[in-house]
């Protein structure tokens, strides 16, 4: 067990020398190893274990270091059988999450044609400067929700990595947004830019990632559960928002920045749903060319497991954060853009549950570890699928959490060990029954 753990460098190549004299000699050799390059140069057969069970086995064509630690993020154990999850990225068993979030629309769509199927009736008309845009609850579903959706990419990330949750993103979007309107139109000003949009978005998104990473080094280097870390900017976030304007309140005069917020001219969609769209297509070129999300999941799933393996948990960590950060710009941006203006109190107030809340519906591992963010992303459109039915049924903000903490319990309960072990079971006497029959 782990030969070459401890020793001088030559002595190890002389171990490895050895093992692979042995086995030309025809001796089966059985080497135990935690690291990768290791087991690449001596072994012609590797069985990947984690938590004391199979999880892989690789030979061959496969036996190469990305295989081995897609294996150790994404391996599944099955009673008498071993299988690899088919990609890293989507390595999640999401069958329940998927049955939840299939529920929660059914259960929505056929509600709400039960009550009134007029609400899903989209009409053209045009707002106050004379544009033709889309209206009715649908579109405000497609509106709002784009919100929570962006967040949802980099929450869903914090989640995967740290095995907790950012609750200061609301905080952090009130300090991206003043910094917007502060560079915009400064202090005291007539509400005209002072300067390109772009780059007061790039000035929030400095800011943001700044304060994301000191999210991150809270979590990554000071190991304090994530919560706990972010509660510090939850709590003072929106004080130092007002204290960048000197709590006055500026407004933009320009329309051109109520694009971003709302409807370009000729466009009938909302412009935050393409704000959205772009946002996911990023997120899905980066985890398809890039390792960082199989990086996530091992880190994610045993932190010291892939540290052994070459991998540095501390900065995926904290990178995770850093790339939330720049999901606070966008929808700082947004928010800001909506009433050319900013409400340091109430701007973005609670959307953390909601980012939270997509995460869980979308079946994601609360613990860390595995994840797959198009269903964080679907989870978001489904929270705020939520928000407008209670919304149209005038259910009051006050009483939006209470419904909200309901849906959490159901998740929380799904996703509870003994739940997911006695649906495990029932499923398997199921098939059983069937396969008897």
């Amino acid at each position: 067990d782990e030969p070459t753990r401890g020793i001088d460098i030559g002595t190890k190549i002389e171990i490895q020398k050895l093992v692979l004299k042995l086995a030309a000699e025809g001796m089966s050799v059985t080497f135990i190893s935690s690291e990768t390059d290791e087991m690449l140069h001596t072994c012609s057969r590797l069985i990947v274990m984690r938590d004391r069970r199979v999880v892989g086995e690789l030979s061959g064509e496969e036996l190469n270091q990305a295989k081995i630690m897609e294996t150790i993020a994404g391996g599944e154990v099955v009673e008498g059988v071993t299988q690899l999850a088919a990609a890293p990225v989507r390595a999640v068993d999401l069958r329940a999450g998927a049955a939840v979030l299939i529920a929660a629309l059914l259960l929505l769509t056929v509600f709400n044609l039960v009550i009134d199927p007029a609400f899903f009736k989209i009409t053209l008309g045009t707002n106050s400067g004379g544009d033709p845009v889309l209206t009715g609850y649908v579109m405000t579903i497609l509106d709002y929700g784009s919100e929570v959706a962006i967040l949802a990419i980099g929450m869903t990330l914090v989640t995967a990595a740290s095995g907790g949750q950012d609750i200061s993103v609301g905080a952090a979007v009130a300090i991206a947004g003043s910094v917007i309107l502060r560079v915009l139109v400064g202090l005291g000003g007539d509400g005209t830019l002072q300067a390109p949009v772009i780059v007061a978005f790039l000035a929030a998104c400095l800011v943001a990632m700044i304060f994301g990473a000191f999210n991150g080094v809270l979590v990554a280097i000071f190991k304090i559960q994530p919560m706990v870390a972010t509660l510090i900017l939850y709590t003072a976030g929106r004080s130092i928002a007002a204290w960048i304007n000197n709590n006055e309140l500026p407004i933009v005069t320009d329309k051109t920045f109520t694009y971003f917020g709302g409807f370009i001219p000729g466009i009938p969609i909302p412009t935050p749903f393409f704000l959205a769209v772009v946002c996911v297509i990023i997120a899905m070129l980066v985890l398809k060319f890039t390792s960082l999300g199989l990086y996530t999941q091992a880190v994610g799933i045993n932190a010291s497991s892939s540290r052994l393996n070459g991998l540095n948990p501390a900065f995926i960590k904290w990178l995770s954060f850093v790339i939330l950060g720049l999901c606070v710009a966008v929808v700082a941006l947004i928010k800001t853009s909506r009433l050319s203006t900013i409400n340091y109190s109430v701007i973005a107030k609670d959307i953390e549950m909601d980012a939270i809340l997509a995460v869980a519906l979308g079946g994601n591992v609360l613990s860390g570890g595995k994840f797959n963010i198009m269903a964080s992303i679907l989870g978001a459109y489904v929270i705020q699928f939520l928000t407008t039915t209670l919304y149209k049924f005038n259910v009051s903000s006050d009483a939006l959490p209470a419904y909200k903490a309901m849906v959490v319990i159901v998740l929380v309960v799904i996703s509870a060990p003994a739940v997911k072990e006695k649906i495990s079971s029932l499923g398997k006497s199921l098939r059983k029954q069937r396969e008897v029959a």
